[in-house]
């Protein structure tokens, strides 16, 4: 998909991980992080963390080599609200990305922006130069938080904000100009235009192509293949929807959020609470299914040796 499309940049996160592990053309990435975790040795639990982390690494450095731009690769979902813990192990992927010769400056580092998140994004990004990417952002008060923090890109998500008010409400279809996704996305980017943020606002987790035509003019967007070969269907001419100069004109109130404000504004968006948490358990579990699976192999290749 990604030879056919030729995106500038891509991500992958656990569950599209999970997915390509149990593809038979990726079987040697498997084998060869498999083999990783067992070199270095440890306990049977290190070696699958091991070999977990070094196979998002291969997965991303073979990415790499068909883009131009920069590869997002996830910190397990598990240390979402482990500050020091996130910071570890995005420093522990960024050594394997140097590993097989690829720097810090082609990753983006993806961290759940729960307060922790966020937190351990500014550290990152400050004293260690390494550029992140706030994922499973819903909240207005979390994309606040972000740039705050200087993060260099959020992927605040459309489509499952969507989901959210077709299954809690009486509306089902939404024209996407008032779509509730398109709208949240919208607001973020003018805060940031407004208030001169250099965060990157990468609009994700689209359900339609008329979501990604409203958000026209966002700084990046992330596109499943499915919906970028319905685009390259049409040919139609595009007007920027959202842009800066309209950012700058519209009225809204700059605002500081300290942990305890950040907490508040957050909890009073139920769905984003909801959202945020239900999110960060899909990716633990696949994160926990993808384990199980390499402890297969790690378990089979001890009996062979």
């Amino acid at each position: 998909a990604i030879d056919e499309y030729k995106p500038l940049d891509a991500t992958t996160n656990p569950s599209l991980i999970l997915a390509a592990a149990q593809m038979p053309a990726y079987q040697k990435l498997v084998d060869d992080a498999v083999a990783y975790g067992k070199k270095l040795g440890g306990s049977e639990e290190e070696q699958i963390k091991n070999a977990s982390d070094k196979l998002f690494v291969l997965f991303g450095a073979e990415i790499l080599k068909r883009i131009p731009g920069r590869v997002s690769t996830e910190v397990d979902a598990r240390l979402s609200f482990d500050k020091e813990g996130m910071i570890q192990r995005a420093r522990r992927l960024i050594d394997l990305y140097k590993e097989v010769g690829v720097g810090k400056d082609r990753i983006l580092i993806k961290l759940s922006s729960t307060w922790e998140g966020i937190q351990a994004g500014r550290v990152l990004e400050a004293e260690y130069g390494i550029h992140c990417n706030m994922t499973l952002l819903f909240s207005f008060a979390q994309a606040v938080a972000c740039a705050e923090a200087g993060v260099t890109l959020i992927s605040p998500f459309v489509g499952r904000i969507l989901d959210w008010y077709v299954a809690n409400g009486d509306k089902k279809t939404f024209e996407p100009s008032e779509d509730p996704g398109v709208k949240s996305v919208t607001k973020i980017y003018n805060y940031y235009k407004k208030f001169g943020y250099k965060t990157i606002v990468m609009g994700a987790s689209f359900r339609n192509t008329g979501q990604i035509k409203a958000l026209t003019g966002c700084d990046y967007l992330t596109i499943s293949p499915k919906l970028l070969a319905e685009l390259s269907k049409e040919h139609i001419k595009l007007t920027p929807t959202l842009s800066v100069k309209e950012a700058q004109a519209c009225n809204l109130e700059k605002i500081h959020l300290d942990e305890k404000a950040f907490r508040w504004h957050h909890n009073e968006d139920q769905m984003a609470v909801e959202k945020l948490s239900d999110g960060i358990r899909r990716f633990a579990a696949d994160a926990v299914k993808l384990e199980r699976m390499l402890k297969v192999d790690v378990v089979s290749h001890s009996s062979h040796v």
